[in-house]
C-alpha cells in the first residue's frame, strides 16, 4: 500500500465505483434538462396521417392492401408487412417510405409533397414512443361540407379509386408543366404548376376602380397545385356538354355514369366561334361535373380552384392592380376586353402570360371559382389555410378575372363579381336548367389539380356543391 496514500486518509476507487459514479453524474444532468413532451397524436400524428396517407390508405380503398383508418390496420399493415411496429421506428414501413425521396418506387405519398425534417421526427418520436392510438376508432375525415347522395358518393368512391391506383402505379411524379390529353380525342391541354406560398388577398384601399367587396386584406397561405394554361375551350368541353345530345354512351362504364348536360336548346357559341375559341354560359354545376367527368376518363384529379387559388395564381407572386403593373394603358398586351374584343370572345392563349405562364387570367371571359360569394373576406390575426367558402345555397358563388365586354377597372387580380339567377333570364324551361346560364355569354372557367389527393367526401364535396337551392 502507498504510504502516502495511507498517511492522508484517501483510500483506492475501483473500475465499478467509477462507472457508479459517472452513471450518477449522467442521470443527474439528464434529470435538469427540461422534459420532452410526449408526442400528441390527435393534434400531431393524426394531421400528418390525414393529409398524407387516407388518400389511398383508408377501408374504401386499402391501396396495397393497407389502411390506416385505426391503430390495429395500421399495425397489421398491407402485404408488405406491418406498417407500424410500436416501439421500432428502423423497423416501421410507415416511417421507411415517408424517408424515400419523391419519385422513388414505394415513396410516400407517390406524388408528394415530403414531409418535412420536424414532421418526420414527430413520427420517429411517436413510434419510438410506443405508437399509442386512440382505441382502435378511426380517423376522423371532418365534417363533409356537403350532404352527400349515397349513390353519388359511392361513384365518387369508384373514381378516387381509379385516381388513387394511378398514383401508386409511381408514374405521377415531378410538379413540372405537362399537357393532358382528353382520353378517346385528339383534344391536348396544359397545365403549369403553381407553387406553394403565401400571399395577400384583396386590394388595398387607393386601388384605383376598387370595389367593396376586395377587402379586408387577408393573409392566405396555399399548397401547391397545377392550373390550366388557357380557359378550357369547346374543344375540350364539347364532348362533355353533347353526350346526351348525340346519344353517346362512353364503353367506360365509370365514366358512363357521371351525369351530364341535357341537349342545348339553343347554338351555345353564340356565334363568337368554335375552335380554339372558351367554352363559355355554363353553369358551376357544369363546370364542376366536366371536373367529374375529365378526373375519370384521365385517372388525374381535377375541379375547379377556390377563389384564394385563382387570385394566388393571377397575381404569381406580384401586388399590384393587374400581374404586370398598374397601368391599364399597357392592358391591351395581355387581355381581351372591350376596348380590343371588337364585343366577343377571342381565342384561348393569344395574349402574353403572366410570370407562372397562365394566359386570359384578365379579360376574355370571367372564370368559375368554387366560392360563394361574401361581401367581405373577413379578418383573421393568422394566415388562413387553403381557404374555400363552401355554399349551400345556389346563389351567389364568385367569379373572376373580368370578359371580353368589360373594362379594364373589372379585369384586376382583385376584382370580383357575384353569379345571379338573372343570368339565365332568357331560359325557357320551368324549372330553368341547371346546366346553363343563357345570359352569361362571357362566362367560362379553368380547372385545377392539387398536388395532394383529397378523400372521396371532400372530392363530393367540390364536385357537386353547386346544386343547392335557388
Amino acid at each position: 500500500m502507498d504510504h502516502g496514500a495511507r498517511c492522508s486518509g484517501a483510500r483506492a476507487t475501483g473500475p465499478n465505483e467509477v462507472r457508479l459514479a459517472v452513471r450518477g453524474l449522467i442521470l443527474a444532468a439528464l434529470a435538469a434538462l427540461p422534459a420532452v413532451p410526449a408526442v400528441d397524436f390527435d393534434t400531431e400524428i393524426r394531421p400528418l396521417l390525414e393529409e398524407q396517407c387516407l388518400a389511398c390508405h383508408r377501408e374504401a380503398n386499402k391501396l396495397g392492401g393497407l389502411s390506416l383508418e385505426s391503430g390495429p390496420d395500421a399495425m397489421a399493415g398491407g402485404i408488405s408487412g406491418p406498417s407500424v411496429v410500436a416501439g421500432e421506428p428502423d423497423g416501421s414501413l410507415l416511417l421507411a417510405r415517408l424517408l424515400l425521396p419523391l419519385g422513388a418506387a414505394g415513396a410516400m405519398p407517390p406524388a408528394g409533397p415530403r414531409l418535412a425534417g420536424p414532421e418526420l421526427d414527430l413520427v420517429r418520436r411517436w413510434i419510438l414512443e410506443g405508437a399509442p392510438w386512440p382505441s382502435p376508432q378511426l380517423i376522423a375525415q371532418g365534417e363533409d361540407p356537403v350532404a352527400a347522395d349515397a349513390d353519388e358518393l359511392a361513384l365518387v368512391r369508384r373514381i378516387h379509386g381509379r385516381i388513387a391506383r394511378r398514383i401508386g402505379e409511381g408514374t405521377e411524379n415531378g410538379f413540372d408543366a405537362y399537357d393532358e390529353t382528353v382520353p378517346g380525342t385528339d383534344v391536348v391541354f396544359q397545365l403549369v404548376p403553381v407553387p406553394a406560398g403565401e400571399f395577400i388577398q384583396g386590394t388595398p384601399q387607393n386601388e384605383e376602380g376598387r370595389d367593396g367587396d376586395e377587402g379586408p386584406l387577408r393573409r392566405v397561405r396555399l399548397d401547391a397545385f397545377w392550373m390550366g394554361a388557357r380557359e378550357v375551350s369547346w374543344d375540350e368541353f364539347r364532348g362533355f356538354m353533347l353526350r346526351e345530345a348525340e346519344g353517346y354512351v362512353d364503353p367506360d362504364e365509370l365514366v358512363a355514369e357521371i351525369s351530364s348536360p341535357t341537349p342545348p336548346y339553343m347554338e351555345m357559341s353564340f356565334g363568337m366561334g368554335i375552335n380554339g375559341y372558351p367554352a363559355i354560359s355554363m353553369t358551376q354545376h357544369a363546370a364542376s361535373k366536366y371536373a367529374q367527368w375529365l378526373s375519370a376518363k384521365t385517372g388525374r384529379f381535377y375541379r375547379l380552384p377556390t377563389e384564394a387559388e385563382w387570385e394566388y395564381a393571377c397575381r404569381a407572386g406580384t401586388s399590384s392592380a393587374y400581374f404586370y403593373g398598374d397601368d391599364a394603358a399597357s392592358l391591351e398586351d395581355y387581355a381581351w376586353y372591350w376596348d380590343n374584343s371588337n364585343a366577343q370572345y377571342q381565342p384561348v392563349g393569344t395574349k402574353k402570360p403572366n410570370a407562372w405562364g397562365l394566359h386570359d387570367m384578365h379579360g376574355n371571359v370571367w372564370e368559375w371559382t368554387l366560392d360563394r360569394h361574401e361581401p367581405s373576406y373577413g379578418v383573421s390575426r393568422e394566415a388562413e389555410v387553403n381557404p374555400w367558402a363552401s355554399a349551400d345555397a345556389l346563389y351567389p358563388r364568385v367569379v373572376r378575372g373580368g370578359s371580353w365586354m368589360d373594362d379594364a377597372p373589372a379585369l384586376r387580380c382583385g376584382s370580383r363579381r357575384a353569379s345571379e339567377e338573372a343570368w339565365k333570364m332568357q331560359d325557357p324551361q320551368l324549372p330553368k336548367s341547371i346546366w346553363y346560364h343563357t345570359d352569361a355569354q362571357w362566362l367560362g372557367f379553368r380547372l385545377v389539380r392539387p398536388t395532394r389527393l383529397p378523400s372521396p367526401e371532400q372530392m363530393n364535396a367540390y364536385w357537386n356543391s353547386a346544386t343547392g337551392k335557388e
